[in-house]
């Protein structure tokens, strides 16, 4: 008979072979080594410039996940602050009311609402939107306070018609539910008043929700899961201009993910050696849209490449290949090529 230590030994290595861990015959949890890079293709899905999905890749277990940018409206934050996000890469956009009480809210609230919170062509301020380079304490939507009364209902315009299908604007307000988050909202003719109570999740990032399916969705994998995310997002044309940009890249700097691009040499000849050299950046928007450009002449730009160091240690050396039919690409499927440069 199994003592209860190896009883239970035995179910965690059960459990861990599913998520590709092991146990050898002596017990001993084994882990796979770090991939050693490939070829990929980033499956950015139908619209080309406008491309559906948001993709985030794994560089040591090359594993993509493609999730439609559109399918949530809000995410809450699972470490120590109580921070929501609003949906960038759709380009929502959201505006508070100095009230706390839904029955008070009314369309003379909205007067002025359809160009405050317009977004696209030169129209739009960053004050409604969410920072663009993840600053947290710089979200639209104010810290959710321990003090109820000190959160106020927001407008949330979930999207702009120019990249999802338009949709009604919500009402939305956000308490705290003891270390967790309660979120009450309704569209803004509607005066039935649905509540979504939301738990925070250390494996996650941020924790999603959609208003239209009324319910929690998938959208990052977790946290020590994924490297990079490419996305259409809401950048910027200027410092006080926000822009609707194409084929950016973010990296995953919440769960410690950093990275440097990389003029003084090739991507051939970068080794370990370099390693010492490279001023690595926690920058969320450290690739950005820097890998390419959308001016004469259009395709990747062939003079750089970048050196990743995911959340583990092990660094990676990653070059874009193509991203346009000028190149020879497919927009909305941009090909990369990374590679292993030191395990951790």
């Amino acid at each position: 008979m199994l003592t209860k230590i190896k009883a239970s030994h035995l179910l965690l290595c059960t459990g861990l072979s599913l998520s590709l861990v092991s146990c050898d015959k002596d017990d001993k949890i084994t882990i796979p080594p770090p991939s050693d890079g490939k070829t990929e293709t980033l499956s950015g899905g139908a619209g080309g410039a406008n491309a559906a999905n948001s993709v985030f890749l794994d560089l040591s277990t090359d594993k993509q996940d493609s999730v439609n940018r559109t399918v949530w409206d809000l995410g809450f934050y699972s470490g120590a602050e109580f921070r929501v996000v609003i949906n960038n890469t759709s380009a929502a956009t959201a505006k508070v009311i100095n009230k706390t009480d839904f029955a008070q809210v009314t369309i003379a609230d909205t007067i002025g609402f359809a160009d405050a919170l317009a977004l696209g062509q030169g129209a739009g301020t960053f004050a409604i939107i969410d920072d663009v380079e993840g600053d947290l304490s710089k979200t639209v939507i104010s810290a959710i306070s321990a003090t109820d009364a000190d959160n106020k209902i927001y407008i949330l315009k979930p999207s702009n018609g120019m990249v999802a299908a338009a949709r009604d604007w919500y009402k939305i307000r956000i308490t705290r539910n003891g270390s967790n988050y309660k979120l009450q909202y309704a569209r803004l003719s509607e005066t039935s008043i649905k509540t979504i109570d939301i738990v925070k999740d250390a494996a996650y990032n941020f924790k999603y929700v959609s208003l239209a399916t009324n319910g929690a969705v998938t959208v990052e994998p977790a946290k020590a899961n994924w490297d990079i995310e490419w996305t259409l997002t809401t950048y910027k044309a200027s410092p006080t201009i926000p822009y609707t940009y194409s084929d950016y890249v973010y990296i995953n700097y919440l769960a410690g993910v950093q990275a440097a691009e990389v003029l003084t040499t090739s991507f051939d000849t970068y080794t370990e050696s370099n390693i010492a050299g490279t001023t690595f950046s926690s920058s969320k928007v450290v690739i950005g849209g820097n890998w390419r450009s959308t001016q004469a002449p259009i395709g990747v730009k062939t003079d750089r490449f970048y050196a990743i160091k995911d959340a583990a240690g092990n660094v990676y050396k990653l070059r874009f290949l193509s991203f346009h039919a000028s190149d020879g690409g497919v927009r909305g499927y941009p090909k990369i090529e990374y590679k292993l440069v030191k395990k951790a």
